[in-house]
């Protein structure tokens, strides 16, 4: 759907506008629920299900933005405020499942 141009000239330039279910959302996600490892864009491939060549397209992506951040052939999540948030929440949601808040079911 588009907007308009003001709307698009208005807009704040450092957005994080990632689309759920898109394969830099999913790279996103995988690398924020291992926040503390780096990986290589094989084992990205293989975590996610994204097509091995699709995979680097959309690192560089991303590190163009500045949302992910790499070391020789390992990629990770980017040190971004944003990115730490969002890792958190992830994280948080994650446990909430796996927790005994519901208890056990009958």
């Amino acid at each position: 759907m588009p907007i308009s141009i003001d709307h698009f000239d208005e807009g704040p330039a450092d957005i994080l506008d990632l689309q759920e279910g898109t394969q830099p959302y999913r790279i996103i996600q995988f690398l924020a629920e291992n926040s503390e490892q780096a990986f290589t864009q094989t084992e990205i491939h293989e975590a996610t299900d994204i097509k091995r060549g699709s995979v680097g397209a959309a690192l560089s992506r991303l590190e163009d933005r500045g949302l992910v951040r790499h070391r020789g052939r390992y990629w990770a999540i980017a040190a971004d405020d944003r990115l730490a948030s969002y890792a958190a929440q992830v994280n948080a949601s994650s446990a909430s499942t796996t927790d005994d808040y519901y208890g056990d079911e009958e």
